[in-house]
């Protein structure tokens, strides 16, 4: 009897071991890790940033129930030296395990390219999540404003574009379409955002504007566009938008290479608001943040969500935004000197 009850103790000892093992075995290493953790989505802007802080608020509500293990999410303004500290951390400072991820403004890649002053960082190194949308650009005009209705206008008579400033989108692409297309667009620079730029529009003392198309389609600009007080002159960026009635500036460049540089500067509108991690995360972290930030696109509230602020979705996936990234760091080096010269260092 002895014998048989220690016999059947072994026994059961042996059957719970095994199980045990199955158990580590069958575990998820990623679920193990982020189980109780905390990821940081790093801004490279202050608090109040419009879209850049209103798509990872809303990526940080949903995704969570996506990732393995289920980690909360928080925010953290990481401004300066206007992004290049968000992804200098990123990629070089913070930890490399998958919990900081990097969200900064689409034209930040080019800065290393362009050797802007603080740009202490490869582009070509961070690993890629996912942009929830693309963001096409598109150059406007008041049409109380002025008799110009096209591109080829514009080339021909003057229009007084309203800018932030020239460094930035409503600025610096009216300038570079006055080196390499032709055309005649005075920027003036200095409106604090593109509301008084609105306003100035109205009151006839600007003509023009650089929009996002998300932007001009939310819902007091639409109108405006649908009742053709505003008019689209040209559409900004490597591609054209289907149901947009208006030409791809990239199309009137004049020679090959002016094309090149046009692209190279307009290419990060194809970024949209993208999303990274730094070169050390592990790689079946970094495809469970990849899954989960899918996932995400396709959550019926967190589209809900974005409908509601009005924010575009037009997703792209990890894959894109590493060949919109390759393919300006594979510009000719002339090609990138003549870009260096019409860009401002930021």
């Amino acid at each position: 009897m002895w014998k048989g009850w220690r016999l059947a103790r072994l026994i059961a000892a042996l059957v719970a071991t095994v199980a045990g093992l199955a158990d580590v075995a069958s575990a998820d290493p990623v679920e193990d890790f982020y189980r109780g953790k905390v990821i940081s989505f790093y801004i490279g802007t202050g608090e109040s940033a419009g879209a850049l802080t209103a798509y990872p608020q809303a990526l940080a509500e949903f995704m969570p129930k996506y990732i393995p293990g289920h980690p909360a999410i928080i925010l953290r303004n990481m401004p300066g030296a206007g992004g290049y500290k968000a992804v200098t951390f990123i990629q070089s400072v913070g930890p490399q395990d998958g919990t900081a991820v990097g969200f900064v403004t689409r034209g930040v890649m080019r800065a290393p390219l362009l050797k802007n002053p603080g740009a202490d960082f490869d582009p070509r190194k961070l690993q890629w999540i996912g942009s929830p949308s693309r963001e096409p650009t598109v150059a406007t005009i008041w049409s109380d404003a002025t008799k110009v209705r096209t591109l080829k206008d514009a080339m021909r008579e003057e229009v007084v574009f309203g800018a932030t400033s020239l460094g930035t989108d409503t600025g610096l692409f009216p300038m570079v379409m006055n080196q390499l297309i032709g055309t005649r667009f005075k920027v003036v620079p200095g409106y604090k955002s593109g509301t008084e730029v609105d306003l100035a529009m109205q009151r006839g003392e600007a003509q023009g504007k650089i929009w996002t198309l998300g932007s001009l389609r939310s819902e007091r600009s639409a109108q405006w566009w649908k009742e053709g007080k505003v008019v689209v002159l040209t559409q900004i960026g490597l591609d054209k938008v289907a149901d947009v009635d208006a030409p791809l500036a990239l199309d009137f460049a004049k020679t090959p290479e002016d094309r090149q540089v046009m692209e190279l500067i307009f290419s990060p509108i194809a970024l949209g608001y993208p999303s990274f991690v730094g070169p050390g995360v592990p790689a079946d972290r970094l495809e469970a943040l990849r899954t989960a930030f899918q996932q995400t696109m396709k959550d019926p509230q967190f589209i809900a969500l974005l409908d509601k602020n009005k924010l575009v979705r037009d997703p792209m996936g990890h894959q894109d935004l590493a060949a919109v990234i390759a393919k300006i760091y594979a510009m000719p080096q002339s090609v990138v000197e003549r870009a260096r010269g019409l860009v401002p260092p930021s």
